[in-house]
Formats: structure tokens, sequence, C-alpha cells
């Protein structure tokens, strides 16, 4: 195919995949995705033609920002970065091009300016040292161990069989396993040196000869010429100003090396067969049955092990991980205290405190006196930001998750990319386990400290029944995610029908044949490329029951809270029967005490007593329209791009009066709030289901608080320091009475996009 039909070719793709993003018609909808993933296989295919493919790009690029098309930038840039993540024979000008406009970006607001900013960092190492994004993306995707870049990364796929049918799993299973099976060290190790040869040397390198010779070179060999190749490529792009020069040529050396004299009669060829492809291998994943609540926190720490220490006690609290030396510094120390306790003996001038630079404040922290001696964490340090907490630039050197130390002598080397498949019941069991897994940190600070967690969700729905021809709608979490993030709602939501389909296929059990797997090219793209995390509010909900010898329990949900009204009512002292013709109101009467949601984020509280039928408490706004005021509070709700809130909705009881006698209607009353109580008035008893889900379901219900989830460790950080000036107390003790809120991410492409 010749040059122009290769860009036309190319060009058309493009424009297919634009016309995704600016179009809603139900025709397109159907191959949402596919444009994008049938775009990267021809490059996959014909790696000569990603030149062309990422001048393609760049000119929509720039035809986007003169035009102001700001809803394809994020999606342009994430596919320009694949391409050039695996692409060889990019020019130095090239590249400089794509760097310039990244940093022209970076004066758009979030969360162009955060993407840009990332992409900016990547392509200066990348434009220095080519070769280093793809090098690093194999080593801590395929965990191959070297000591200058340790960093690894695993996906784990968790699948709830309750909620997903056990053919959708075997089919994911299969294919995993089809695709990992072709993906074995040497061949990664092979694809290292290949790729990294070729991106240096350009066409001075003979893919064919380079090709033939890793096949037949031994594991030792080809070990050798993996790690020369890895710390030629780390060393250079550790410095402050690499040189592209020294780097070609301290790769020539290798690859003059590696082939032997047939490397200078290869370099003299006129003419070249076509250069092998060179794949990037699917990240390693691990597939999971969801068994429950602490399953997450289990294999986290197993991930964490080192292969040599995988055997664990029988009681996983008393896990310390290398590097924490919990003997001496976690451990509680008991030292025999001097002090009375009574005030007169303490020596003069004890009571006041020193001068903020007085030697006592200097060896306040080299030694104590008396009492319990426990860890102090620094008073700035918590939990959130350690979990790559809520929205900021992060700056991203070689790490995978951009995390740099948390702690003194102790780096994060290690990415978890918690993938989750279900519906909103799902989500709501994976809150439980975060909720969970940052409870236990406050205890056994083990994980924090060396591990990014990421965590990714797509959603897959139950089968419908063969009576449903309509098409099934996603769950509520992952319509907003689709509603904020087009470039989510193009790759991750139409993946639901497609796994079905996948599922009603009969299986391969030929894994010799080389596949080419949608689903998982899919779930790769997304655990890749989808980094800007969006944070939802996890709520607490504390419930009374009826039974008085039943202690009040606490729970979590994510989604929604439904509340129904029981027919029974529970017992009390006294019986009144109901007068014979006088008909009952149906419902039940509430009190509610809420704080409203204002614009000015100023507390107003408001109480009132209304007689309803139900009422439903969303915690992920519906759609992008302002929700309507309630008659009981018709002030300014917060606008609905904030989903921090709760969308309260009351199904209403009105009762009117007429000539026929007493009717009843209902009306539905919605208002935005953060915390809320509600009491039954009248002996009715309520119901609750969290997160739609039936396990998570309590009955006999009289009484029920919500508020904003605690971030479980964000109280215990702050502690009273005696040398503060009274200014300084106040504000830590205003820290304290302010728990941090317990946010969940998930990880989308660009995060809401405004």
């Amino acid at each position: 195919m010749e040059s122009s039909d290769v860009e036309l070719d190319l060009q058309r793709s493009v424009q297919a995949v634009l016309r995704e993003l600016s179009t809603q018609a139900p025709a397109l909808q159907s191959n949402q995705g596919m444009w994008r993933w049938s775009l990267h296989k021809k490059v996959e295919r014909d790696p000569g033609k990603s030149p062309a493919l990422v001048r393609i790009l760049l000119r929509e690029l720039e035809k986007a920002e003169s035009q102001d098309l700001r809803h394809v930038i994020i999606p342009l840039l994430h596919t320009v970065m694949y391409v050039l993540t695996k692409a060889t024979g990019i020019t130095e000008e090239l590249y400089q091009r794509i760097y310039a406009f990244c940093t022209r970006l970076l004066t758009l607001p979030t969360p162009y300016c955060t993407v840009a900013l990332d992409c900016a960092i990547r392509l200066k190492t990348e434009t220095a040292v080519p070769g280093t994004l793809y090098q690093r993306m194999v080593i801590a995707e395929q965990n191959l161990m070297n000591e200058l870049y340790p960093y690894q990364e695993r996906v784990f796929l968790f699948v709830d069989p309750e909620l997903v049918s056990a053919s959708v799993c075997s089919a994911l299973l299969l294919e995993i396993e089809a695709a990992q099976a072709q993906q074995t060290p040497e061949a990664c190790m092979r694809h290292v040196v290949s790729h990294a040869l070729q991106a240096a040397l350009g066409e001075a390198c003979h893919a064919g000869a380079l090709h033939r010779k890793l096949q037949d070179s031994p594991r030792r060999t080809l070990e050798h010429y993996f790690h020369a190749v890895v710390a030629a490529v780390e060393q250079m792009a550790s410095k402050a100003s690499p040189s592209r020069e020294g780097h070609v040529e301290r790769l020539e050396e290798i690859y003059c090396s590696l082939l032997g004299p047939v490397a200078g009669r290869c370099g003299g060829d006129l003419v070249q067969e076509r250069p092998p492809s060179i794949p990037l291998p699917s990240p390693y994943i691990t597939f999971h049955l969801w068994t429950g609540e602490e399953q997450l926190w289990k294999e986290l720490v197993l991930f964490l092990r080192p292969r040599s220490q995988l055997r664990l006690s029988a009681d996983l609290e008393v896990l310390d991980l290398q590097g924490l030396r919990p003997d001496r510094e976690l451990a509680r120390v008991s030292v025999l205290s001097t002090d009375s306790g009574i005030e007169r003996d303490l020596p003069t001038g004890a009571d006041e405190p020193p001068a903020p630079s007085s030697p006592e404040i200097e060896r306040a922290g080299l030694q104590r006196k008396g009492g319990i001696k426990k860890r102090a964490w620094p008073l700035d340090f918590l939990m959130p930001g350690s979990w790559d907490g809520p929205p900021g630039l992060h700056r991203r050197t070689g790490r995978p998750g951009g995390d740099g130390e948390m702690l003194p002598g102790v780096s994060r080397l290690h990415t978890a990319r918690v993938l989750v498949l279900g519906d909103d019941r799902m989500l709501g069991r994976l809150a439980q386990a975060y909720h969970r897994l940052r409870k236990r940190e406050t205890q056994k600070f083990c994980l924090t400290p060396r591990l990014s967690l990421q965590l990714y969700y797509i959603p897959v729905l139950a089968p419908e029944k063969p009576a449903a021809s309509r098409q099934p709608e996603l769950g509520e979490l992952a319509t907003f995610l689709g509603r904020v993030d087009p470039w989510y709602q193009s790759n991750v939501n139409t993946l639901c029908p497609a796994i079905h389909k996948l599922a009603e296929m009969p299986p391969s059990l030929d894994t010799s044949r080389t596949v080419d797997p949608f689903i998982l090219d899919v779930i790769t793209y997304y655990v890749r490329m989808g980094t800007q995390p969006i944070y939802f509010q996890i709520y607490t909900v504390k419930i009374f029951f009826s039974d008085l010898s039943q202690d009040p329990t606490e729970d979590i949900f994510l989604i929604e809270l439904k509340v129904k009204i029981q027919d029974s009512k529970f017992p009390k002292d006294g019986f009144s029967p109901r007068r014979r013709g006088v008909a009952e109101s149906p419902g039940a009467e509430l009190s509610l005490c809420y704080q409203k949601a204002l614009l000015s984020h100023r507390p107003r509280e408001v109480t009132v007593s209304l007689r309803a039928t139900g009422l439903v408490l969303k915690a992920i706004p519906a759609s992008d329209t302002e929700v309507s005021g309630s008659r009981h509070c018709p002030l300014p709700a917060a606008p609905v791009t904030d989903h921090t809130c709760l969308n309260v909705n009351v199904t209403e009881v009105v009762k009117s009066s007429n000539l026929a006698g007493k009717s009843f209607s209902t009306v539905t009353n919605t208002f935005r709030t953060n915390n809320i109580q509600i009491q039954s008035q009248d002996q009715r008893l309520l119901t609750l289901s969290l997160d739609k889900d039936d396990q998570r379901t309590f009955r006999d219900v009289v009484r029920f608080e919500v508020a904003p989830c605690p971030e479980p460790c964000s109280g215990a950080q702050k502690s009273r320091a005696p040398w503060l000036n009274l200014h300084g107390q106040q504000e830590m003790e205003a820290i304290k009475a302010k728990p941090k809120p317990l946010l969940m991410p998930i990880n989308t492409f660009s995060g809401i996009v405004q």
C-alpha cells in the first residue's frame, strides 16, 4: 500500500473515532470502542504506520485547539501517547512538536492541564531516551526483576459469582489465560531488548537479523543483554540532562556486541525486509472470585510479601513487612514514670510553653519523660494523600504510580490495580472492603507506605430474561462516569454487551494460535491509560431497631439507601382500635432533620415532619440538571457537578378534601444534604436497603442517621502539643473536630470534564 493510501486509511479511522465522540446516534453506539481498538491494531500489525498516525493525530489536536473542541483533546492525547509507547522510528522533531503542544495545554483548566502535564513529563524523557516508556511498562507489568527499575504492578480482577454469571466468569478467565500463555519472561525480555535497540537506532538497526538472533539466544545470554539495555536506558533517563546522542552510542555498542560481524553487514544493506512487529504484552492479571470484604486486604498483603516469605501466620493482624521494623518503631515501650501527677510537684516554669526556637523544643524529639511511648506520625500526614488522595497535579517521574516516599527510607515499589466487574451492588461491596482496609491501616500501618492502590470499574449487568427486549440500562455509577468522561463512555461502558457476547461464544481450547482478544485489549487500555481518579463520598448509616434489646448497628453505602414502609407496627403500651369508616392514611409519619447543602456552604439545619410512603437517598446525581427544591425548604441547592452530596427523594402523601370525602395523592420532593436523621413517628417500621443489595437489608427499623463516613485515622492523627500557643492548639482541635471524609477513587481517563 502506498504512503498516500496508508495515510488516507488512517485518517478515515481517526475521523470515525472523532465522530463517535461528537454524536449520540444509536447506529454508532453499537460500535463504540471498536474504532479506537481497530486503529491501534492497524499500527500494531504494521509498525511502519506509526509515524504517519502520530502526524495525523497531532494535526487533529492542533485543529481541536484552534477550534476550541475540548471534548476531543483528552481522547486524542491518550491515543497518541498509547501509539508512542509502542512505536519505534519516531523522529525527534515529532516528539518535540507533541511536547510543545502539551505545554500549551497547561494554561487550560483541569482536567486538561492535569492530563497534559502527565503527557509532557513522559514525553520529555521519551524524546531524550527513546524506548523508556515501553521498557518501564513491560518491566513493571511483567515483574521482570531489575535493580535499576524495581517497580512492580499487578492487575487484580475481581468478579462476584453471585452477581455475574458463570459463563461470563469462565469466558474472561479463558481469554486471560490464552493471552498470558504466550507471554513468557523470555519473550518479554526479547521484546524489551528489540524495542530499545530499534527505537534508538532507527533504520540503522536490522530488525529481522536482531529478531532471529534474540530467538536463538539461550536464556543466560538473553538475560545479560536485557540487563545491559535496561541499565543503559535507566542510567541515561536518570540524568538531569539526558543526551540522546550518548544514549544512541551506548546502544550501538550493545547492538554490535549482540549481532557481532553481522551488524556491520546489515547496516549496509540497501533493502531490508519488513520489520517484525514488537507486541506490547498485556499486564499480568490475576482472576479472583469475590468472597468477602477481607479478601482485598489479604490479596494485597500477598502481593507485597517477597516470594521467599509467602508463609503467613494464622492471624494476619501480626503481619510485619520488611523495612518497617515493627519491633523497634511500631511497638509500645513502657518507661517508668517519676511524675507523681500532683501539680505542685512540677518544677518551676513547667507549665509555661517554651519558645519555638528554644533548646527544649529541639530535645523534645530525642527524649521523652515517662509514660507510654507510641508511634507518632507527622501532623500533616493523612491517609487520603497516601492513597493518591484528593485531586492535584501529581508529577510522575519514573514510577508507575507517580508516588514518592511516604515514609523516610520506605519506597512505594508496588502498584495494585484493582479492577472490579459487576453492577452497583458490587461497588457497594467494594466500598465495604475499601473501608475495612483503611481501618486496618490505622491499626497496622503496613500497606500504605509501600503500595499505590488504584481502583477501576467495568459495568457488567446480570443477564436479562429472554422476554426483555429493551437495551439494559447501566448502573448509576457507570452512567455517571460515562456522562462526565466521554472517553470512559466510549471504551468502558460499551464493554458490557461485548462481554455477554463473549460468554455466548463456544470456548476455544486451542492456545497455540495467536489470539486477538477485544475484551482483554480494552481492559488493558483502561488500566494503563485510566490514571485520573474521580472521588466518591462513602456514607455511614447508624440504624436503630424497634427491639430495644438489639444494639444499634452501623454500615456504609456508596450508591443509594432505599427506605420502605413496612405494613407491621412495633408494639406499644395502649391499643386504640381504628374507628369504622375512617380511612387510614397511606405511608408513615416521618420526622426529618437534615443540614441543607447550600452554595455558600453555610450550615442550615432543617427539621420537618411529613407523611411519606418511602424515600431514597442517592449519592450519585441522576443528571446534569438542577434538582428541584423541596417545598419545605426552597433554598438554592448546590450544583449537581458536586457529587459529594446526598440527593434525597421523598414520596410525600398529600391529603385533600372534596365533596366525595378525603383523598390522598403523592408528590415527590427532592433536596440535597450532607447528613440526615429520620425517625418514624407513628409506630410504623422501616426497611432499609443499601446499594440495591438484597444481602444488605435491615428490617424493623425505627430510626437511622446518615452522615459522610469519616477517614478512619483522621481523628487519630492529631494530638495536643503542649508547646504550641493557644491559637495553635485551637487550630489543631478544630481540625480534630472535623474529621476528613473518606473518599473512594475510581480511575477514569480524564476525571470530570466540565
